[in-house]
């Protein structure tokens, strides 16, 4: 999974980016301090993996895995361009979501790129960049399907969505918003819109307001806008995730405790990321590997089995399931087989989250 962080400078992006990865971007008082994206791989917090670790002692322990992209700020005009415009956007393009960073706090010795703090007025900067540069591939794939429609009348159906869209586009809407049939979103979502992609909004606040952010009206702003589009808002303090970063692993829990949170920045942003996407874990453990693997929810296992390899989901015979709980409480896989709790699926299984699974194939 690859995760785009993007935001208008200086608004704590590269903060937030070096405190969920470890990855050292630049963070500085300017803009396009980051210029070319920074990447950085965090591995899925999973106390269910752990516990297999534990019970097998595995030669390999791979826990399921985030890409993070920060991206580089952009001003008005991206689309068009300005600033580093072009690579923003193509950026935003290889990713399957984007977080975005939103500034909920005042502090005149932090530099604002449009002079004050304005959460929904820099959502919409950003937004209307997605939007201009999604109207141009709308267009172009308007024209295509009118060339075609020539041979083919499917493409003139085709055509009509897409001007619906782009009417939608002009109104300075995301292609999210969009209302449309299950079969015309089915069209729209290969065509790449910028403005399609799943939103989390990371409200970054200073440490005091965090505590109470509830009362902010900064958020309570930003959380009327993403409930309206159908997005998630994350409440997030970057400077105290950076403080978090730094901490030795048995400091942390004591830190997050005394802050009064029960989890990182990172654990919640990481759980918003699965939820938004309709992601799940299922897991595979052995003495050679203990591993969990990332899948639609929804997915069936032979194709969960195709995640290992192709030659699985080829050759699928069956899937031996236990719910990771159920073998949790008795302990081994031994018990668990003598109480009856390891399960033969066939071809329609739908996969959920958490089981522990052995797929036996034939080639």
């Amino acid at each position: 999974m690859k995760l785009g962080i993007v935001g208008l400078p200086n608004v704590g992006k590269s903060t937030l980016f070096n405190a969920i990865t470890n990855a050292g971007a630049e963070s500085a008082n300017y803009p396009f301090c980051t210029i070319e994206p920074n990447v950085g791989m965090v591995a899925v917090p999973d106390e269910r993996l752990d516990f297999l670790r534990d019970m097998y002692s595995p030669k390999k322990y791979t826990p399921a895995a985030i890409e993070f992209v920060d991206i580089a700020g952009l001003v008005k005009g991206a689309s068009k361009g300005e600033g580093l415009g072009n690579k923003f956007l193509s950026h935003i393009r290889m990713t399957e979501a984007i977080v975005h960073v939103v500034r909920c706090f005042d502090d005149d010795n932090i530099i604002h790129v449009e002079g004050a703090t304005d959460p929904l007025r820099d959502i919409e900067i950003i937004n209307l960049e997605l939007i201009m540069a999604d109207m141009e591939m709308v267009e172009r794939r308007i024209d295509r399907a009118k060339k075609a429609g020539k041979g083919d009348r499917k493409f003139l159906a085709e055509a009509e969505v897409f001007e619906k869209l782009l009417a939608h586009l002009n109104e300075g809407k995301t292609a999210r918003s969009f209302a449309a049939s299950e079969e015309e979103r089915e069209l729209i979502s290969g065509s790449e819109l910028l403005s399609l992609k799943p939103v989390i909004y990371a409200a970054n606040m200073d440490e005091k307001t965090f505590s109470d952010y509830s009362a902010s009206p900064y958020y309570a702003k930003l959380k009327a806008l993403a409930d309206a589009e159908g997005a998630v808002v994350l409440p997030i303090c970057a400077k105290v995730e950076q403080e978090i970063a730094e901490l030795p692993p048995e400091d942390k829990r004591m830190f997050l405790e005394e802050l009064g949170l029960k989890e990182s920045g990172l654990d919640r942003l990481i759980k918003c990321s699965y939820s938004l996407l309709g992601l799940i874990s299922f897991l595979t453990a052995g003495p050679d590997e203990v591993r969990a693997w990332t899948i639609k929810r929804g997915t069936k296992a032979p194709q969960a089995a195709g995640k290992i390899h192709s030659d699985f989901e080829r050759g699928f015979i069956r899937a031996e399931v236990i719910a990771f709980e159920d073998l949790k409480k008795q302990g081994t896989m031994a018990a668990a087989r003598e109480k009856g709790l390891i399960r033969s699926e066939g071809k329609e299984y739908v996969m959920q989250d958490g089981d522990v699974v052995l797929f036996r194939f034939n080639v």
